[in-house]
């Protein structure tokens, strides 16, 4: 049989989309392909993609990264959380924690046994059983231990890292399995005459560069996808409304928080990432309802140290590519789309693509079957995500400004209104097939945006009154008993990876 494997990649762009593409792509390939990355110092990167979900874990076990190594080369922290202030209303403030809630009992969710607490004039905030979110604002870190069933036994956790040291971190990874960097500025693409496919790309310099794949890392130009195989864009405005963000470095603290902040803004938020040596902020606002200025303004008055650099802005338009992957070409990271970082998504779904990739990794008939389950399973990705993004404005009691008042009351995808009336009801969640976000995550989000359910899961009620009430009180002693024995996160980060 003629070998009609795959036996040239290029990749265009750099950044933390290019180089983790090249970092996975040079570990599972090997020498089997060629895979060049294009990048120009003259062109920057967006870069502040700073923090993560625990999903991240999995890609840098499959590199078979030292977890201690790779935060001290990106002067990163852990990550417990985020924590929400001032979204279900002002004063507000929940934390969307990772891992366990409480213990599930009988086969039924925690969260519906605290319902009925609740319920009943009860605990007010299901983070008092939740123990990365105790532990988070206790300021508090350590990695799971053999602790039998306690939660210590079980902790999540995901990084806040910077963005352009974790790059180079894999840059130099790729680079010692065989990638060849490329210095140069990408200005045409050539297509094949007959198929259209991408067939190389010609340098600001005349040199061309001849592949059988080609992966669009080249932010939001979308140089091959977008400008050179004319695949459309859907644009997410009227649902989610932001499309600027001014991003700035200020000087941290000595004790860096577990957990990323997000807080409301009159017509947006603002984002707060503690790193080792410094704090990543950023404000995502609408310019519809606040010009540049004014956004600018209130993020360097909203900062808790010096800034280390003047803001930078970013223009967005929130949405996803018609397809992320058309003929020979596969978008990634901002060439595919953009969903503001509200979740901390934006490098999960450069990783989930590569991982999907690689599952229907073609050979160069480029079978359309395959492209045809990439294309939809990243559709069914993205719109479920989308949707968890929108929760976070739909749901909320603010009135005190335009900007709010368009989220409150706008409409919303019915997938997502499905979801909302569903737990509304009952306390229920309907998950569809692989949804990124679990059952968990919407409860959080749900109850600290105040969508409260008007009753709970009917079995709950079979356990006999003394023991539900014996029960919870011994599962939040356990929760507090565990946060109370865990170190502070600079002790922790001291030890380890400092």
């Amino acid at each position: 049989m003629q070998n009609n494997n795959i036996r040239k990649i290029v990749i265009v762009g750099g950044g933390t989309a290019g180089w983790m593409a090249a970092a996975a792509l040079s570990k599972v390939l090997k020498d089997s392909a060629q895979i060049t990355l294009v990048e120009s110092e003259m062109i920057g990167t967006v870069g502040v993609g700073e923090a993560t979900i625990p999903q991240i874990q999995l890609f840098n076990k499959m590199l078979g990264l030292d977890e201690d190594e790779f935060l001290r080369k990106t002067s990163g922290t852990f990550k417990l959380g985020i924590q929400f202030v001032d979204w279900g209303k002002q004063g507000d403030s929940y934390i969307h924690a990772f891992g366990e809630v409480g213990k599930d009992m009988e086969g039924i969710a925690f969260y519906h046994y605290w319902l009925k607490e609740h319920l009943a004039g009860g605990s007010k905030d299901i983070g008092e059983y939740t123990l990365t979110a105790l532990a988070a604002l206790q300021g508090r870190f350590m990695r799971s231990i053999d602790a039998g069933n306690s939660p210590l036994s079980n902790i999540t956790y995901a990084f806040h890292f910077d963005a352009g040291l974790y790059a180079q971190f894999l840059r130099d990874y790729a680079e010692q399995r065989g990638v060849i960097r490329t210095e140069g500025v990408v200005v045409q693409a050539a297509l094949q005459k007959d198929s259209g496919f991408i067939e190389s790309v010609r340098l600001q310099d005349g040199r061309t560069i001849d592949g059988d794949l080609f992966i669009d890392c080249s932010g939001f130009r979308a140089l091959l996808i977008g400008e050179t195989l004319g695949v459309g864009y859907e644009d997410w405005r009227h649902w989610l409304p932001c499309d600027r963000a001014w991003a700035v470095p200020c000087e941290g603290d000595d004790e860096p928080l577990p957990y990323t902040r997000s807080t409301a803004r009159p017509a947006g938020w603002q984002w707060r990432i503690p790193l080792q040596h410094r704090i990543g902020n950023g404000h995502v606002f609408s310019s519809r309802f606040m010009d540049e200025d004014a956004a600018r303004e209130s993020l360097l008055s909203n900062l808790d140290g010096e800034p280390l650099a003047e803001p930078k802005l970013l223009r967005f338009t929130t949405g996803k590519r018609n397809a992320f992957w058309h003929k020979n070409c596969v978008a990634l990271g901002l060439a595919s789309g953009f969903m503001e970082p509200l979740e901390s998504t934006s490098i999960h779904l450069v990783q989930s693509a590569i991982a999907r990739l690689l599952s229907l990794f073609p050979n160069r008939n480029f079978d359309s079957v395959d492209i045809d389950e990439y294309n939809r399973q990243t559709h069914f990705e993205m719109d479920r995500i989308r949707d968890f993004l929108i929760l976070h404005y739909c749901a909320t009691e603010r009135d005190d400004s335009e900007f709010w008042n368009y989220c409150r009351t706008m409409e919303i995808p019915d997938t997502l209104q499905q979801k909302i009336d569903h737990f509304r009801s009952n306390g229920r969640i309907v998950r569809a097939n692989n949804e990124l976000f679990n059952e968990l995550s919407w409860m959080e989000v749900m109850l600290g945006q105040g969508i409260i359910p008007r009753g709970y899961h009917p079995l709950v009620d079979a356990m006999p009154e003394q023991m539900f009430t014996g029960r919870m009180r011994e599962i939040r002693s356990v929760v507090e008993r565990s946060a109370a024995a865990m170190p502070s996160h600079r002790e922790f980060i001291a030890q380890h990876c400092a």
